[in-house]
């Protein structure tokens, strides 16, 4: 038993673990750490799929299973199996065509668990996910790309750094606004519709959600206080179903929920070494 034995936090990554540059400040790590030691579980709560995972898996500390997909699965790191996932209930092959036909200009990808699907020639992708670590492939109709979690349409890609996700004119941000109004129209019975970034927009199931799959594991863990932070959109889910929830003062929804410092400072440390003990004594 330690002083967090009661908590589990989850955090975001790009942007709230990470600096914009993608760099993890040390002073995130050495909380982490100290977090840990004392009790805590702690995981990453993305977007990033298993694949993109890998990238950073071996560089963050972690004694809790990933959640991944913006909530569809829950990765156990140790097994390297999932613990549960919700997948999309439509014919993956059917969307992808229709996304191609609709969206000739832009880059659709399926993510899977063994790697990151698409289905034309796309130098520009493959560099993207060749320079970020992930395992990527082209994908021919009726190949079994495994369980359907989520796809993503990117908007164009000129860097190979994820912060260019974040640089888009204000023409490239039209041209999102209305992908995002179509896939909402088109699936959004069945669909959630998350922007992840300026040029970036994820789909999948409407049951799944990063707020969820956090309080699932909660209860799997038997942790009495969920604490997470975000800094994005398809982070809200996860902020407004925590326990407490804190958001990087630079982050897209900072104006939504109590802050702490940048994320370049040290945001999830500042969440360990001053809201969490604030917190504690609180439930004292």
């Amino acid at each position: 038993m330690g002083i967090f034995s009661d908590v589990l936090l989850t955090v975001d990554y790009d942007r709230t673990l990470t600096a914009p540059d993608s760099s993890i400040p040390e002073r995130n790590l050495e909380a982490i750490r100290y977090f840990m030691e004392n009790g805590g579980a702690f995981t990453v709560n993305t977007g990033r799929s298993v694949p993109m995972a890998k990238a950073f898996r071996n560089r963050v500390p972690m004694n809790a299973p990933l959640l991944l997909y913006n909530g569809s699965a829950a990765y156990d790191l140790e097994t390297e199996r999932l613990l549960f996932c919700h997948e999309i209930p439509l014919n993956l092959w059917q969307v992808v065509g229709e996304c191609m036909a609709l969206f000739p200009d832009l880059s659709v990808e399926m993510q899977g668990l063994r790697a990151h699907y698409r289905f034309r020639e796309d130098p520009a992708w493959d560099a993207f996910c060749d320079y970020n670590g992930c395992v990527h492939a082209y994908a021919r109709p009726g190949d079994d790309l495994g369980p359907f979690l989520k796809f993503s349409i990117y908007g164009p890609i000129r860097d190979v750094t994820v912060a260019d996700l974040y640089n888009a004119t204000a023409q490239e941000l039209r041209r999102i606004d209305e992908l995002e109004s179509i896939l909402r129209q088109r699936y959004g019975a069945v669909c959630q519709v998350v922007r992840a970034a300026p040029k970036i927009v994820d789909v999948q199931v409407l049951s799944a959600s990063k707020g969820r799959s956090a309080r699932e594991l909660k209860a799997q863990l038997n942790r009495k206080i969920l604490v997470c932070a975000g800094d994005a959109d398809n982070d809200i889910s996860m902020l407004e179903d925590a326990d407490w929830g804190f958001c990087p003062a630079d982050g897209a929804v900072a104006g939504r929920f109590p802050n702490v410092c940048r994320c370049a400072d040290g945001a999830v440390a500042d969440v360990i070494y001053e809201k969490i003990p604030e917190i504690l004594r609180k439930n004292a």
